[in-house]
């Protein structure tokens, strides 16, 4: 990226905001103070990709903040201002004005001792990224790059305005976010920001587990999330945040057409994602984390084999297991948390498909069993034939569409998503006489298997499979 040019571009987004941007610096100038559009808001006008909801800084104190803007925003909360940030709306748009800040950390938790500052470029080197510690004076359109943030960007390199030590101590969740970056803009980091995250790795322990989950959220929503993921592992910074990943390098796929499951996973990942963009999917975080964590129980069910084969018998069942206790320890949401564990519980199911031989019951059961995950299911299994066998991949795909066609023309006469048993629990109780209890479940779900089993009953039929159950259990 040619600097001038770099400038000229920045400068022709910021301009693509104006007026509402000059609008504020009038009233910010009016009042005696300066105003620039700082952070991440001139890294991505530098990148072409300015959004609505932009960052300034000032020298003015929050309270003086607040009387410039009174009158002019549409609407004013005050929620940061402790931490010195007023956040406005105005026609559409959101924006934060923070001043000056030159804070001062304990590097025992993550929060520092807010402390004003009287300068931008002192503002600026309390910033994550060089990338971030950028401003453009709104007076004068000029740019302020003390830390040469704009070389960084044209290198797509993510440096530290301080020293990498020093940032990481002051927060250690600047460590994920430097991943994080990896995955979204697809940024190398500096090698003395690498080695720093691998010794200060540790420090991470400092952040909550929200925190850390928000950053791997935001990572794995990135464009290139293998990427960040291979940083995290070669960092030590997985064994943190998710050690069954780096965990998965010690077993040997079962195909023994991959190095490891690890890198079977990240590809997996990838294809999934693939599969998203085909498809003109957004992002789609559970079925991203369904595809990494896969395979999370195969280390646990290695066994090898007599003739010199591996198995991992069961590990579907000991992932999802395993899935649903990382996910929790990472406060996912229990939707989050319910769905990826199912799917990793289903990701093997298919392969007990053969070529064709399942019946219509079994078919069935495979989309009661995955129930609005069944897209997502049919992504993560065609994403996990990962095969270098051409002619093999061809044939795992070919039978898969065989499998979903047949899905297709069964819902189509019967409305799978809809099971129902043929007779409700008000039936069931008026034709057996009972009162609401456990035994109305019961018959409940044995004419459900039996819906499941052959497709849907004549009411003739299905009372007299309700009787037949009823006297197999001894229910008047």
């Amino acid at each position: 990226m040619n600097e001038l040019a770099a400038k000229r571009n920045a400068v022709t987004e910021l301009m693509r905001i104006s007026p509402l941007a000059d609008d504020l610096a009038g009233l910010f100038a009016a009042a005696g103070h300066r105003l620039y559009l700082v952070g991440g808001s001139v890294r991505d006008a530098l990148l072409g990709r300015l959004s609505s909801d932009l960052d300034f800084t000032t020298d003015a104190r929050p309270e003086r903040i607040l009387k410039i803007v009174s009158g002019w925003a549409d609407a004013v909360w005050e929620t940061g201002i402790e931490f010195g940030t007023v956040g406005i709306t105005k026609r559409g748009s959101t924006l934060e004005i923070t001043t000056f800040r030159a804070d001062t950390y304990d590097r025992v938790g993550r929060n520092p001792e807010v402390t004003f500052g009287d300068t931008i470029e002192g503002d600026l080197l309390r910033r994550d990224f060089t990338v971030n510690a950028m401003a453009i004076d709104l007076s004068t359109k000029q740019f302020v790059d003390p830390y040469n943030g704009l070389d960084a960007l044209s290198a797509r390199v993510l440096d530290t305005p301080a020293t990498p030590q020093e940032s990481f101590a002051d927060d250690p969740l600047r460590m994920l976010r430097a991943a994080r970056f990896v995955a979204q803009l697809g940024f190398t980091p500096a090698p003395r920001v690498v080695d720093a995250m691998k010794d200060m790795a540790g420090e991470l322990r400092r952040i909550t587990a929200e925190r850390v989950q928000a950053e791997l959220s935001k990572l794995l929503l990135g464009e290139y999330p293998r990427r960040a993921l291979e940083l995290l592992v070669d960092t030590g910074l997985a064994e943190l945040v998710l050690p069954e990943v780096p965990g998965m390098r010690l077993a040997i796929d079962e195909h023994h057409q991959h190095k490891d499951v690890y890198h079977h996973s990240l590809t997996v990942l990838e294809q999934a994602i693939a599969l998203e963009k085909r498809d003109g999917w957004q992002p789609d975080l559970v079925l991203r984390l369904a595809a990494l964590l896969h395979d999370i129980g195969k280390p646990a069910t290695r066994r090898f084999e007599s003739g010199g084969g591996v198995s991992f018998h069961h590990h579907e069942v000991v992932g999802a297991k395993m899935t649903r206790k990382r996910l929790r320890a990472l406060k996912y949401s229990k939707q989050i948390v319910d769905d990826v564990s199912q799917l990793v519980f289903l990701h093997l199911r298919f392969h007990g498909y053969g070529n064709g031989e399942w019946t219509d019951s079994a078919v069935r059961r495979y989309v009661t069993d995955a129930g609005p995950l069944l897209d997502r299911l049919h992504k993560l299994v065609r994403a996990d034939c990962t095969t270098r066998n051409k002619r093999k991949a061809a044939a795992l795909q070919r039978t898969y569409d065989g499998l979903e066609e047949r899905i297709a023309r069964i819902q189509a006469e019967e409305d799978l998503a809809k099971v129902r048993p043929d007779l409700d629990g008000n039936e069931i109780m008026k034709i057996l006489g009972l009162p609401p209890g456990p035994l109305v479940g019961q018959a409940w779900r044995h004419l459900k298997e039996l819906r499941l089993d052959r497709g849907p009953l004549s009411h003739e039929d299905a009372v007299a499979e309700l009787h037949r159950w009823a006297e197999e259990n001894g229910v008047a």
